[in-house]
């Protein structure tokens, strides 16, 4: 069977990455009956039953249209792809750890000892890591993983995880200092940042989408790990709008409260998304950070 029908039908599946795109698209429609609901006949993981026909339509192209639009609090609008970005060239595959929201390093470490799964299991016996971080706090401690680890660490300090490019105010959390500030959001909503006084520094962009597509190939083992005081319910719809998402193997997501998002997603928008990049073959377990 193939990825899609693993997953559909409950199977073993010993496929690594699932159907993308257009191919995935077209394959799921196949499985759905007239009117838009998944058929009878097909055995889906009841989850992804219930989030697929909460929405009472086809899971196509179109259905994800609206997700990661533009919003009046949003710094810019959902990019799922680009011409101008350049397809990731790498020949031998490696584990990838892309921690959004790392902070000082420490779930980087943790990567590091095993806790995402041991090393010695990656492809090639080789991996790589990307810290993505906002509060330029932590700016000084990642420069020193970045100089230690060498060309296996890529650090983007003062840098938000998004779905888009450009710049934008982030708040900082100058109060938890036990819990290593970690309430730090891109909304002015979080109550972490409210109780800051609404502290800000203006930070860059990155799109996790751009740097699946130009780092990452899908024979790598792909580890996303997403604390990002609320801009995942950004991230995640405009994931799964991207052909970029079946790069991913495993998302250790750690959510938070749906009126952090800037986009003005919805829950059912989220259950829709989270539920489409399952399907495509992306794991994602529940999740907590025992790091701060």
């Amino acid at each position: 069977p193939t990825p899609l029908e693993c997953r559909l039908r409950q199977l073993p599946c010993s496929g690594k990455k699932a159907l993308a795109g257009a191919m995935f698209a077209a394959a799921l429609t196949l499985a759905l009956a007239a009117g838009g609901r998944l058929a009878e006949g097909v055995k889906v993981d009841p989850a992804l039953r219930g989030a697929l026909e909460a929405n009472d339509t086809r899971l196509n192209a179109t259905t994800f249209a609206h997700l990661g639009g533009s919003h009046d609090q949003a710094p810019c609008q959902c990019t799922p792809s680009s011409p101008t970005w350049a397809r990731c060239a790498r020949v031998e595959p490696a584990c990838v750890f892309i921690d959004l929201g790392a902070a000082d390093g420490n779930s980087f470490n943790s990567f590091l000892t095993g806790a995402y799964g041991p090393l010695q299991n990656c492809p090639s016996g080789k991996w790589m890591a990307f810290l993505v971080e906002a509060n330029p706090r932590f700016n000084g401690p990642l420069a020193g993983e970045q100089a230690k680890w060498k060309q296996a660490v890529h650090v983007m300090s003062s840098t938000a995880a998004f779905a888009c490019e450009g710049t934008t105010t982030f708040y900082l959390d100058t109060t938890n200092h036990a819990q290593n500030y970690w309430g730090s959001s891109m909304s002015p909503n979080h109550v972490d940042a409210k109780s800051s006084g609404l502290q800000a520094v203006v930070v860059n962009l990155m799109n996790l989408n751009r740097l699946l597509f130009e780092q990452t190939i899908p024979a790598d083992w792909v580890m996303v790990k997403m604390d990002i005081e609320g801009a995942e319910w950004d991230v995640v719809p405009c994931l799964a709008k991207s052909d970029a998402g079946s790069l991913i193997d495993r998302l250790y997501m750690e959510k938070h409260p749906g009126d952090l998002t800037l986009f003005g997603t919805t829950q059912a928008d989220m259950n829709l998304a989270e539920a489409s990049l399952k399907l495509r073959g992306v794991d994602i377990p529940q999740y907590y950070s025992d790091t701060l």
